[in-house]
């Protein structure tokens, strides 16, 4: 094994969120505020945001995915997330990055939305 395997063995693919930071489940109810319109669940409980950071000075960062590449709103949705995260009282800013590793799956579903959505 060699240093590079060692630096990336362990390595989180969607790194923590904040979940201490007061302002993190107002967040996370902010982002469930947000929905793909062909799809009658959240995004949050799609599991489409991987991580949400959250600084000392409130300032947002959120990591999300979509479905698929391919998907006709992947322009909007990330400025329907900021303009519902900086509705919380308390944010001073947002940033919502699109990343595509690691793909979005069915697993990533919290079991909510999978009931919603027939999957159990």
């Amino acid at each position: 094994m060699n240093a590079e395997t060692e630096t990336f063995q362990g390595t989180p693919l969607i790194p923590q969120s904040s979940t201490e930071h007061p302002l993190y489940v107002d967040v996370v109810v902010a982002c469930r505020t947000v929905h793909d319109p062909e799809i009658p669940v959240n995004i949050y409980d799609l599991g489409l945001i991987y991580t949400i950071d959250i600084d000392q000075d409130n300032h947002v960062e959120i990591t999300m995915s979509l479905t698929a590449p391919g998907c006709p709103v992947a322009g909007d949705m990330p400025g329907w997330v900021a303009d519902a995260v900086l509705m919380v009282e308390g944010v001073r800013t947002v940033n919502v990055e699109l990343v595509w590793e690691p793909q979005w799956g069915m697993d990533m579903m919290s079991d909510e939305a999978k009931l919603e959505l027939g999957f159990m």
